[in-house]
């Protein structure tokens, strides 16, 4: 190029050699596959798409706002992707051609988000991928831990006498009964003794060591 033009603008990539239609993209990435026939076939639509296709129809035209939408062999593209009908399995099965083949490699929500929509779309294309990846087996197993690793257990002390370690806790919202709704339940760690001591909700920090005192 020489140094008199090193600032200027130098094109190494023309965009047209970029440029590939969906559909041909799509026979690459799942050959063998009777997708594009099984989306041809379905009668399952959203809303929005039912909407496109009769303003087409009406319009007697197969480009519809500004190329935002048209057909091609039987297909209706948004943006130049195949737009995949309201078809759960079929939908599924598109992500799973991306994700669970070895090309795809099990990839995470964003990279597997960005794979789909270079030849598909669908109203709620990311909320759908997100939902797969958090259900694959394989990738909950093999995913990377953001955590600490979690330390030892650590068994508690056997007490030495009875009485000397214990346990308590209230059960509340108890129907009334003798002017009680609630219950202290004190019980012994060494011998698994229990004491089931009448209180209410209203007991104080003061209530509850008289009930220690008058009780265990």
């Amino acid at each position: 190029m020489g140094v008199e033009r090193d600032n200027e603008e130098q094109t190494l990539v023309k965009r047209e050699w970029l440029e590939t239609r969906a559909a041909q993209v799509i026979e690459v990435v799942i050959e063998g596959v009777d997708i594009l026939d099984r989306i041809r076939k379905s009668e399952a639509k959203d809303d929005k798409v039912i909407k496109a296709v009769e303003e087409m129809k009406w319009a007697g035209v197969k480009v519809l706002r500004d190329e935002e939408w048209r057909e091609s062999d039987r297909l209706m593209l948004k943006k130049e992707k195949v737009y995949i009908p309201k078809d759960e399995k079929l939908r599924a099965k598109v992500i799973r051609l991306y994700h669970d083949t070895p090309v795809g490699g099990h990839e995470g929500q964003w990279k597997m988000t960005e794979l789909v929509t270079r030849n598909f779309w669908w109203l709620g294309v990311s909320r759908e991928v997100k939902r797969y990846v958090e259900g694959c087996d394989a990738c909950q197993k093999n995913k990377n831990r953001t955590q600490a690793p979690a330390g030892k257990l650590m068994p508690n002390s056997i007490p030495e006498k009875p009485w000397s370690h214990i346990s308590a806790d209230f059960i509340t919202k108890l129907p009334l009964a003798q002017e009680y709704d609630s219950i202290l339940v004190v019980v012994d760690r060494l011998t698994k003794m229990a004491h089931f001591i009448p209180t209410t909700e209203k007991t104080t920090a003061g209530g509850l060591a008289r009930l220690f005192r008058d009780n265990v």
